[in-house]
């Protein structure tokens, strides 16, 4: 459990600096420039992504479960997630009224994956990785929208064709996901077929 919660801080940790230290990081930006400042990030980011991915696996099979979800809860999972990915791909596909609407798509997407995962899993190490991202996703939302709301910011938006392309792309990538990717990955299949 101490390298899930290790990684969990170094991951978490590296994107929760804009919410609770701003001015530091603007000032680390200057100091060191863009580039060496994202180097930097990225390299704390992945290092506490392999632990949490490691830690994860190693806790899952160690520490006891805390509740048992019923079964219609995997499907209910599964289900919430669907807009999550809708949600990923609109904060890389812009101009979308998603996007616009929303402000943050992946963090959004983020607090319902967290939340659909928590809903189906009961062990601690779930409640301690998707109980987090849970509690980081609904700070760093209201975070980024205050500062949006200070600066005043909008988001460009392009038409409807957009927004179907976003959604067509999320369903897909959803599909893949749930049907292989999530039993190849994690090696649960979310429908159990």
């Amino acid at each position: 459990m101490s390298v899930l919660i290790l990684g969990l801080m170094l991951f978490l940790g590296a994107h929760s600096v804009r919410i609770f230290a701003g001015g530091w990081r603007d000032a680390q930006l200057a100091r060191l420039g863009e580039a060496r400042w994202k180097g930097l990030f990225s390299l704390l980011s992945a290092t506490g992504l392999g632990l949490v991915v490691w830690g994860y696996a190693m806790a899952r099979a160690e520490v006891p479960i805390l509740w048992t979800s019923p079964p219609w809860t995997r499907h209910l999972a599964a289900l919430l997630t669907l807009p999550a990915f809708v949600l990923l791909v609109a904060a890389y596909l812009p101009r979308s009224h998603i996007k616009a609407a929303i402000g943050h798509p992946m963090v959004a997407g983020v607090k319902l994956w967290a939340l659909a995962h928590l809903l189906a899993n009961g062990g601690l190490a779930d409640v301690v990785l998707f109980g987090a991202f849970l509690v980081w996703a609904v700070a760093d939302f209201a975070s980024a929208r205050r500062r949006d709301r200070i600066a005043g910011t909008t988001h460009a938006v392009c038409c409807w064709t957009r927004d179907a392309s976003v959604t067509a792309i999320g369903l897909l990538a959803w599909t893949l996901f749930a049907l292989w990717g999530h039993a190849w990955l994690i090696g649960v299949k979310p429908f159990g077929v």
